[in-house]
């Protein structure tokens, strides 16, 4: 067997989720040997006697499955022969899944990071899908959402005491019957201010790319 097609059928007996695998090549004469580390050269191979040690990774570090591939598929158009053996392999470490917060949790952590005394908020309202939109409208009707130009986002505006805009905690119930359909998303403020006093009017006006909301 040739050697590129002795190194995938190493590769096919890896476990699944290997990251690293050590290999040792064997050759015949010492000729042979020196030309095999010079064309291995991309993969930095050590000689240990009469074989040469190199590694495979799949994570990124050192040259991957195909790129051994190529070498040894040169050694083998060189008319180089020789015993291609695994030594070992490393499992790739596992990634813990990242935590979504919840739309509800993430309103309590957009509020948290406000000033105290905050009055009025714009904030956003991203989906994932453009076949939630409909739902995720009706759900958030008591906000009076609007889509903002194409993306696939509600924007709205919460009052704190009173003034334009839904309260708090309905904004947040909301949010929690998004999440008890699974519906996903990012809740996001975008602009915020404190301290307003309504004389008269429903309370500021934020002009966003011209309009009034």
């Amino acid at each position: 067997m040739k050697l590129a097609a002795k190194w995938r059928s190493i590769e096919a007996d890896l476990p699944a989720d290997w990251a690293d695998a050590r290999l040792e090549l064997a050759v015949g004469n010492d000729a042979q040997l020196a030309r095999a580390a010079a064309l291995l050269g991309p993969a930095n191979p050590g000689r240990k006697g009469s074989t040469l040690v190199f590694q495979a990774s799949r994570r990124g570090v050192g040259i991957g499955p195909d790129a051994v591939e190529r070498l040894l598929a040169r050694l083998d158009t060189s008319g180089i022969r020789g015993t291609l053996t695994p030594l070992d392999s490393t499992a790739a470490e596992p990634v813990a899944p990242l935590e979504r917060l919840s739309l509800a949790d993430g309103w309590d952590a957009e509020l948290a990071a406000l000033p105290p005394d905050w009055s009025d908020v714009y904030a956003e309202l991203e989906l994932t899908s453009s076949d939630l939109l409909d739902r995720g409208a009706l759900l958030l009707a008591p906000l009076n959402p609007a889509r903002h130009l194409n993306r696939l986002a509600f924007r709205f505006r919460v009052a704190r005491v009173f003034g334009y805009g839904a309260s708090g905690p309905m904004t947040r119930r909301c949010l929690e019957r998004l999440d008890e359909e699974g519906i996903p998303g990012k809740v996001t403020v975008l602009r915020v201010l404190s301290g307003t006093q309504n004389v008269a009017t429903q309370g500021p006006v934020w002009y966003v790319e011209g309009k009034a909301v």
